[in-house]
C-alpha cells in the first residue's frame, strides 16, 4: 500500500510539474500571416476549372501543389475556411482575423467543388473528412439543406462500406476481396455517422460507429497503448489476418500520425457515448504519444523510426492533431470530474505545440508549418500539409475559447 500511494504521488508530482511550467501559447497562432496566407490560397479558387484543392507544398519554396477535388484531403482547406470564420466571432475586437462575411463566403464556394463526389468519389472511407465543412455549416446554419444532404450522403457511403462480420467499415479496397483492411485513421470518420444520425435519427449509424471502435480498440491498440497502422480482416470470417503497417516504419513500430488520429478518435467516441473503455483507450495512447516525444520535443514520422541516418523526419501534421486529440481529451476528462488530468493534458497540448510552432513555423511558405509528412516510406516529407495547417488554426481557436490566451 505504501508503494502504490508513493507511486501515487509521484505521478501527481510529474503533473504538477508539467501544468505549472506550462509554456505560453505561441503568438505566431495569431500572427496577421495565418490569415493573409490562408486568404490568399483561398482566392485561387476561381483560377481552377474543375475545382482543384492544396493538399501539400514542395520541399523548397513551400509552394502548395493542388490535386482534383476527388481526394481524401479535399474537405481540410474548405474546413480551413470556416475555422478561420469561427476565429472571426472568437477574435472580435482584433482585426487580424479577417472578415467573417468573407470567410463564411469562401468556406462554402469552396465546399460547392465536393457536391460532386457525394454521387461518386474514390476515397472510400475517408468520406468522413470530405463532410468536415458540410459539418461546419451545420452549424451556422442548422436548416441548410445542402449541407444535410452533404452529410447524409456521406454517412451511406460510409455505411455502405461496414460488415457485420468484421463488424468495422472498410478502409481500402484489395485486390483480394477477402482481405478487409481496416487503417487507425478511420477512428475520425466515424464522426459523420454521429452527424447523420442526429440529423436522421438512424440509430443504426451509431452501432457502425459503436462496433467499429470497439474492434479498433482490442486489435489497433497494443497493451502499451500504442497502435498498429493497419489490421488485415478476414471479410467471410472476421478473423484477424494481419497486423501491420503502410506508412510507418514497421509492422511492430508506432506511426505517429496514427496515434494522433486514435488520440482524437477515441476521445471524440467518449464524447458521443461516455463508454468508460474509449476514454480508457484514448488516455493509454495519449500517454505513448506524450512519453514517446524525444527530449527536443519534436514529434518523428514514427517513434520507432532509427535515428541514422540522421536527421530522423519530423511529422508536424501528428502533433497538430494530437494536440486537438489532447484538448477533446481534456474536455472528457472533465466530463468525470478529473480536473487535474485536464489540466495535465491542456498543458501538453500546449507544450507540444509550442514546441512544434518554434521548430517548423515558416513565415515565407504558402503553407502555415512545415516539417510535415505525408508518407515517409515513399519519400514524401518535409512539406508543408493542409490538415497540419488546419489542426493548427483549430488549435488557436481551442485555446482562445478556453481563455488561455486571446487573438
Amino acid at each position: 500500500m505504501l508503494a502504490t500511494n508513493l507511486v501515487a504521488l509521484a505521478i501527481v508530482g510529474q503533473i504538477a510539474a508539467i501544468v505549472n511550467g506550462s509554456p505560453h501559447v505561441p503568438s505566431e497562432l495569431f500572427s496577421p500571416l495565418v490569415a493573409q496566407k490562408v486568404l490568399k490560397t483561398a482566392l485561387e479558387f476561381q483560377h481552377h476549372s474543375p475545382p482543384q484543392y492544396p493538399q501539400l507544398t514542395d520541399r523548397v519554396k513551400g509552394e502548395w501543389q493542388w490535386f482534383d477535388a476527388d481526394g481524401w484531403t479535399t474537405g481540410f482547406f474548405p474546413a480551413t475556411l470556416y475555422a478561420m470564420y469561427e476565429r472571426t466571432k472568437l477574435c472580435h475586437k482584433s482585426n487580424a482575423a479577417g472578415n467573417a462575411a468573407q470567410w463564411l463566403e469562401l468556406g462554402r464556394t469552396w465546399a460547392t467543388g465536393e457536391i460532386s463526389l457525394e454521387s461518386h468519389n474514390s476515397v472510400g472511407h475517408d468520406v468522413g473528412f470530405l463532410s468536415f465543412p458540410f459539418m461546419d455549416e451545420l452549424n451556422v446554419n442548422s436548416r441548410n439543406e445542402t449541407a444535410e444532404q452533404a452529410v447524409n450522403a456521406f454517412a451511406a457511403d460510409l455505411a455502405a462500406r461496414f460488415s457485420p462480420i468484421v463488424g468495422c467499415t472498410r478502409s481500402w479496397d484489395a485486390s483480394d476481396p477477402t482481405d478487409f483492411q481496416v487503417i487507425i485513421d478511420n477512428m475520425m470518420n466515424l464522426e459523420v455517422f454521429f452527424a447523420s444520425a442526429k440529423l436522421t435519427g438512424n440509430q443504426t449509424l451509431i452501432d457502425m460507429a459503436n462496433s467499429h471502435a470497439d474492434k479498433t480498440m482490442h486489435n489497433h491498440i497494443r497493451p502499451d497503448g500504442s497502435s498498429y497502422h493497419v489490421v488485415d480482416y478476414n471479410s467471410a470470417t472476421g478473423a484477424v489476418i494481419r497486423q501491420r503497417t503502410s506508412q510507418g516504419y514497421a509492422d511492430d513500430s508506432t506511426w505517429s500520425r496514427g496515434q494522433a488520429w486514435g488520440i482524437y478518435g477515441f476521445a471524440n467516441m467518449h464524447k458521443h457515448t461516455n463508454k468508460p473503455e474509449y476514454l480508457q483507450t484514448a488516455r493509454r495512447m495519449a500517454k505513448y504519444f506524450i512519453t514517446h516525444i524525444p527530449s527536443d520535443g519534436i514529434v518523428p514520422w514514427d517513434f520507432n523510426a532509427p535515428l541514422v541516418p540522421a536527421p530522423r523526419a519530423a511529422d508536424t501534421s501528428a502533433a497538430t492533431i494530437a494536440v486537438n486529440g489532447l484538448l477533446l481529451l481534456a474536455d472528457r476528462e472533465k466530463a468525470v470530474l478529473n480536473f487535474t488530468g485536464s489540466a495535465y493534458y491542456e498543458a501538453t497540448a500546449k507544450k507540444i505545440l509550442a514546441d512544434t510552432t518554434k521548430f517548423a513555423w515558416a513565415p515565407s511558405w504558402e503553407s502555415l508549418l512545415s516539417n510535415g509528412t505525408v508518407n515517409n516510406p515513399v519519400g514524401n516529407n518535409l512539406t508543408g500539409i493542409v490538415y497540419g495547417d488546419y489542426y493548427f488554426i483549430k488549435a488557436g481557436n481551442e485555446f482562445v475559447s478556453r481563455h488561455f490566451t486571446s487573438c
